[in-house]
């Protein structure tokens, strides 16, 4: 897989079909990644109407060529291209993403929820081209200028961290942020339609994210849990957990998605890393852009520093740590929840995908096996130790269902 994606160039023939453009086009898949986001982010994804954005009209016109070169059946139309992103995976020939990229299991958009999955997210996300996480960063980076201090934007995280969803209410309880609010307000949108089920909006306990019933159909009576006809955008909390019913809706702001996703979400295994460097006394400083990464304080040369993630695909996730701008140099420390550690391939999938010169200093953990890997005269030594391999720590204790 080539990273070095160019914006791309549209060619068009008479039909006004546009034609694939290579060398240097955004791959087809990306862009209908990229095209689900976009019209999950108003609409629901169950139906759509003339015109589409120039974005799916786009992912359309060029899925189309795509399969009349299979010699498949194309899609006559946005909705069945959407049908297509629920029903099929992503290793369907339609689609052709590689399965060194993403898990051949995964599908675009979720077919209970019908709201774009977390993979189809982090493929939206990839690349110098990606458009989600990078919106993350951009409006991380525009909230730290306007804060003006060091502990007001980290204040302002927090807090946009720990309520994805704010309801008209919380502003008058006991402890409620004034000063915060006025920075980070213009960072919550209205409740978009999309994650409204018959025009309520349920809210999962277990992530503080929306939740949906399966066709949007209205939430029962009773006490509310997730189970197999529901879908929460964490896409990890068992089923079992409650389910908060906020039926009023336009009283209430959801954060903007891409914060909810890339912020939000890792949230937790943020702190239960910073949890563990407490207990044992390890100092700690935010790097600059507020986005998840940590330089340690100690006595390591050069400066060790944690990046904190919950991210499903490990591929995707090597690729944003080979970025040329998420890592710092010196030996860093990628902590992932416990539950993915534990999944079947990940660390290996993560390994294999990371640049050669990478797996020199780049140590995956987890919150539990953090102070292990520091403590690990491997990796207090790696920047003097040519060709060290970071071993995997063995931390098979689950903390938690989300770190």
């Amino acid at each position: 897989m080539n990273a070095d994606y160019r914006a791309p160039r549209a060619g068009r023939v008479s039909s006004g079909v546009t034609l694939p453009e290579a060398p240097g086009q955004l791959p087809l898949f990306l862009e209908v990644a990229q095209a689900v986001v976009e019209l999950s982010e108003h609409k629901s994804l169950r139906s759509f109407s003339l015109p589409y954005p120039s974005r799916a009209q786009r992912a359309l016109d060029r899925m189309v060529l795509h399969c009349l070169a299979l010699g498949q059946a194309p899609p006559r139309a946005v909705p069945e291209l959407l049908e297509w992103c629920a029903r099929r995976v992503v290793s369907d020939p339609v689609f052709g993403v590689p399965d060194t990229l993403v898990a051949p299991d995964a599908r675009l958009i979720d077919p209970v929820g019908r709201m774009p999955t977390r993979t189809c997210l982090e493929l939206a996300s990839h690349g110098p081209d990606g458009v989600v996480e990078q919106r993350a960063r951009n409006l991380l980076g525009s909230l730290e200028a306007r804060c003006g201090s060091a502990e007001r934007f980290l204040r302002c995280r927090s807090f946009l961290a720990r309520h994805p969803v704010v309801h008209q209410h919380h502003r008058f309880q006991r402890g409620w942020d004034k000063a915060g609010w006025t920075h980070v307000r213009n960072l919550y949108r209205p409740v978009p339609e999309s994650v409204l089920s018959a025009g309520l909006l349920l809210r999962c306990n277990g992530c503080g994210l929306p939740a949906l019933l399966r066709d949007g159909v209205e939430p029962w009576t009773g006490a509310l849990v997730s189970g197999a006809e529901t879908w929460c955008e964490n896409e990890g909390c068992p089923h079992g957990t409650p389910l908060t019913l906020i039926r009023d809706p336009s009283h209430a702001l959801v954060l903007d998605r891409s914060l909810r996703s890339f912020l939000a979400l890792p949230y937790a295994v943020e702190q239960a890393a910073l949890d563990e460097l407490d207990r044992v006394a390890i100092g700690y400083e935010p790097l600059p852009g507020g986005f998840s990464g940590y330089r340690l304080r100690d006595v390591a040369a050069p400066a060790r520093t944690l990046y904190l993630y919950d991210r499903l695909q490990p591929a995707l996730l090597a690729a944003r740590c080979a970025a040329p701008e998420t890592l710092s140099a010196g030996p860093a420390f990628v902590v992932i929840p416990e539950r993915l550690a534990h999944r079947a391939d990940y660390r290996a999938t993560f390994a294999a995908a990371l640049p050669e010169e990478l797996r020199e200093r780049v140590t995956l953990t987890t919150p539990r096996g953090l102070i292990q890997a520091l403590r690990s005269p491997f990796a207090r030594s790696q920047a003097t130790m040519p060709g060290y391999r970071p071993p995997p720590t063995a931390d098979h204790d689950r903390r938690d269902d989300h770190a």
